[in-house]
């Protein structure tokens, strides 16, 4: 009799411990299914910044507010006019006012399978007197005792690339100082004149105007009046 008892007993032990693995989920498999990769290289998505309680005057960083963009900073890098680089690190800040005209723009260029690209945004005044004494010429580089609107975080450099991220046909480069690159300029091919076109008409309908003799270059009609200012951004050492 207690034979028989032992035997039941460690029969249903026996099935209550394979029951329990059977039941109890494995350390590997719900791991192995919850990995979500976010962005190509597994990054964590950042959340965006909002413009609510910010002046349109507080310098901010453009991709804290909008991940639409595209960046080829040109003076962070020796491939500019200047052949040197003037900029410790690449970033694209602007005051609040010309980031949020841009994002909108934006935001109008990708309906049309557009987006904007950037050479060069906000520009402390120190450096426009590193390029001044590079190039003293004002018909290239603005008088840094009077300042440029780029020092006042108004002004961007900027062309459009397509939704794969190829540049749009401007005729020149950036920063390409001669009459090919004005904006009366017409002896080019019609593509360009179209891309050139665009590029400038919605500009100008989210309130920024381009300079006659450099298709890349625009300012916020809204930040011509700001101070000149030299407010340095820091660079990420990591």
């Amino acid at each position: 009799m207690k034979q028989l008892f032992w035997c039941i007993l460690i029969v249903l032990v026996s099935c209550k411990q394979d029951h329990k693995k059977k039941t109890e989920p494995t350390t590997e498999l719900p791991v192995k299914d919850s990995v979500v990769i976010k962005e190509p290289q597994g990054a964590p998505i950042q959340k965006l910044r909002s413009f609510e309680g910010l002046a349109d005057t507080t310098f901010v960083r453009l991709e804290d507010f909008s991940k639409d963009f595209a960046y080829d900073m040109r003076y962070a890098t020796e491939n500019n006019f200047l052949k040197a680089k003037v900029y410790d690190c690449a970033e694209c800040y602007t005051r609040a006012k010309t980031a949020k005209a841009l994002i909108q723009a934006n935001k109008d260029f990708i309906k049309k399978g557009y987006r904007i690209k950037f050479f060069d945004c906000y520009r402390p005044n120190s450096v426009q007197y590193k390029m001044w004494e590079i190039v003293p010429n004002p018909q290239y580089v603005a008088d840094p005792v009077k300042g440029s609107i780029h020092n006042k975080g108004g002004a961007v450099d900027i062309t459009l690339v397509d939704l794969e991220g190829n540049e749009l046909d401007m005729g020149t480069d950036f920063d390409f100082f001669g009459k090919r690159a004005h904006h009366d300029f017409t002896d080019l091919p019609d593509t360009v004149l179209q891309n050139r076109k665009l590029l400038k008409e919605t500009m100008e309908s989210y309130g920024f105007w381009g300079i006659r003799t450099e298709w890349w270059h625009y300012n916020l009609s809204a930040g011509s009046n700001d101070k000149v200012a030299d407010f340095k951004w820091e660079c990420n050492q990591e």
